[in-house]
């Protein structure tokens, strides 16, 4: 069978003007050959020869082979760049003379000309490749990373239920939990992260805010450079909302409070009239 989407060893079963015809066996019937067109054929090869290809379709929705190098094939991740926007959806790079299609449906977010995603390859309804960027059920769970381990990942969706959805080394599935997420994201991001926690499945937590002893002096350092902004005078004290607090800080009420503290404890800073204010 020939499988779309795949990398597969076929056999030279004919040889026309346009190029050779390609099958699993020698006596395979029409409709179970493929076409490898004539640009593509090696030199000196005949019927009855191997060749390794790999199968998508033309401009025309048929099924062909070509001896170039996808990026990557069916269920796989890759890093792809995009060429073109349509009103149908984006167009992405991945190797091969017809460009991939990444659908606005299967968008997390709008992307542009010349932007990277990291996407998946799979089959749409119409049986054609598509990518999409939904990337969740497509990452592995074999990680070889621990707890207290530093990676890098990129984020590839935002939930306010969950938090912030992450892929590590573009290939590892994390999840920076909501009630850890207290930055601005946006999928693409590629961030510095701590491994917090590795899950039986094999799905990891991780945290993009360092240990706490470490992470209060930067909190901190962050406050005082709010304080400032607003010419030394914080027009309210740890008491705000947390939605004041995270709209200006990018912070937790618990770690805003806790730099506060800190900074009460250092002298740099005093509370009057639910004021703070710089010294």
């Amino acid at each position: 069978m020939i499988l779309l989407g795949k990398k597969q060893t076929l056999t030279v079963v004919k040889t026309v003007e346009f190029g050779i015809y390609l099958a699993e066996k020698p006596d395979a019937p029409a409709e179970e050959r493929v076409l490898l067109p004539a640009k593509q054929v090696p030199a000196g090869i005949g019927e009855g020869d191997r060749i390794e290809v790999f199968i998508y379709k033309d401009s025309q929705d048929r099924m062909i082979a070509t001896t170039n190098e996808p990026k990557f094939q069916l269920g796989q991740i890759a890093l792809l760049k995009v060429k073109q926007v349509t009103k149908i959806g984006a167009f992405l790079d991945w190797g091969l003379e017809k460009d991939l299609l990444l659908p606005y449906h299967e968008q997390v977010i709008r992307v542009r000309e010349g932007d990277e995603c990291l996407v998946a390859l799979y089959i749409d309804k119409s049986s054609r490749l598509c990518a999409t960027m939904k990337v969740y059920s497509y990452l592995s769970t074999r990680t070889p990373y621990g707890i207290g381990d530093e990676v890098k990942g990129r984020v590839y969706q935002i939930s306010e239920k969950f938090g912030v959805f992450v892929a590590v080394d573009d290939k590892y599935s994390a999840l920076i939990p909501a009630r850890e997420a207290q930055g601005k994201y946006r999928p693409g991001t590629i961030l510095d992260l701590r491994v917090t926690e590795v899950k039986e499945d094999g799905k990891m937590n991780v945290s993009d805010r360092q240990k706490a002893y470490i992470q209060i002096n930067e909190d901190a350092e962050s406050v005082l450079s709010v304080i400032e902004e607003f010419a030394g005078v914080l027009p309210f004290d740890d008491k705000a909302s947390p939605q004041v607090i995270q709209r200006e800080f990018g912070l937790s009420k618990n770690a805003f409070k806790r730099a506060v503290g800190h900074l009460l404890k250092e002298g740099k800073i005093e509370i009057k009239d639910r004021r703070i204010y710089k010294k």
